[in-house]
């Protein structure tokens, strides 16, 4: 697309028919590169230090080095660089991705999605302007209202799960977030609260810097387990 930065993309899954299948998709989209594929989580960190995409697309389950394992290595503190880390996933891994939630994930994508799903999820990490995919990231965040403390005791000092913080929220940061944790994009946000998307990016900003968040998912998930998310159910 004319005008708009190309989003490299690194594949990390063992199955080389889905890694195939994806690569198609996105190379069919103007403003997306893939630059690379994996077959195993040790393949995925040499690539992505080689090459250094802007989202990663990463399978949960893989031979040698699991994704879980190689996400925490990408995500770690004070890594020189740090790409947006997409999980690919299916609904029977749930344990995998609350886990996935503490280690820095962006976000998370059905391996079945289709190609506009999955072209939006890459925009999206990229941006860092939405969950990805509600319907699974709020299935999923809903779990964390009973599933707390394991949670927090995997996070590492300093993130979200460890800081609580609720009281260093601002009335209207609250609302922005509890938007967050049920699926809303910026755009949605901004038009639930009436304010510009500009307003709603400075909010996650200073809410981030407030609880130690790695990302939005982090925002969200610390929504669900305090309890500012799923009021309504």
């Amino acid at each position: 697309m004319e005008g708009r930065p190309v989003i490299r993309v690194l594949l990390a899954d063992d199955q080389e028919i889905v890694r195939t299948g994806m690569a198609m998709i996105l190379s069919a989209e103007d403003d997306i590169q893939v630059v690379a594929q994996a077959q195993d989580g040790l393949q995925a960190l040499e690539l992505a230090e080689s090459h250094r995409p802007d989202v990663v697309l990463m399978d949960i389950r893989m031979p040698r080095l699991d994704g879980l394992d190689a996400l925490r290595h990408l995500t770690r503190p004070h890594a020189a660089y740090r790409p947006q880390v997409v999980m690919v996933t299916t609904f029977d891994d749930e344990d995998y991705l609350t886990r996935a939630v503490a280690a820095g994930a962006a976000g998370f994508i059905l391996k079945d999605s289709g190609p506009r799903l999955l072209a939006e999820a890459v925009r999206a990490a990229a941006a860092g302007d939405s969950l990805v995919s509600p319907s699974i990231t709020v299935r999923l965040l809903r779990r964390l209202r009973t599933a707390g403390p394991a949670l927090g005791t995997a996070a590492a000092p300093g993130t979200a799960a460890a800081r609580p913080g609720a009281t260093q929220l601002s009335p209207r940061e609250r609302e922005v977030v509890v938007l967050l944790a049920e699926g809303l994009t910026n755009a949605e946000i901004a038009t639930a609260l009436s304010i510009t998307v500009g307003t709603v990016k400075t909010h996650l900003t200073n809410v981030q810097a407030k609880l130690g968040a790695r990302n939005r998912v982090e925002i969200a998930a610390w929504a669900w387990r305090n309890g500012f998310a799923g009021q309504g159910g």
